[in-house]
């Protein structure tokens, strides 16, 4: 690996600063390799591809999960009319009979 002799200054929160300082030290590295493997592994259109796809899923499975809905309630709707239909029948029978 090439000799780092560049320097980017970046401006963080104290609390940012102790968050990065503490995945650092978890990672087993100084903030400064933290941050530089961080950077190089960030891939914003290959995230915002990602998130599309996923939301066009999301999309797609929310459509069917609602026509679903929309077919049970219909089915329910004729099950009830169904229903009374009956009910009426039975209750003009037993006013004949």
């Amino acid at each position: 690996m090439a000799t780092a002799t560049e320097r980017i200054p970046v401006l963080v929160t104290a609390t940012e600063k102790g968050q990065i300082a503490k995945m650092a030290k978890d990672a087993g590295v100084s903030m400064g390799e933290f941050l530089r493997r961080a950077a190089s592994s960030y891939r914003p259109s290959e995230e915002d591809s990602m998130l599309i796809g996923m939301m066009d899923q999301m999309n797609k499975t929310t459509a069917q999960a609602n026509a679903a809905i929309d077919d049970a309630l219909a089915f329910i709707e004729a099950s009830n009319q169904r229903i009374a239909a009956m009910e009426k029948k039975v209750a003009i029978e037993r006013k004949v009979a």
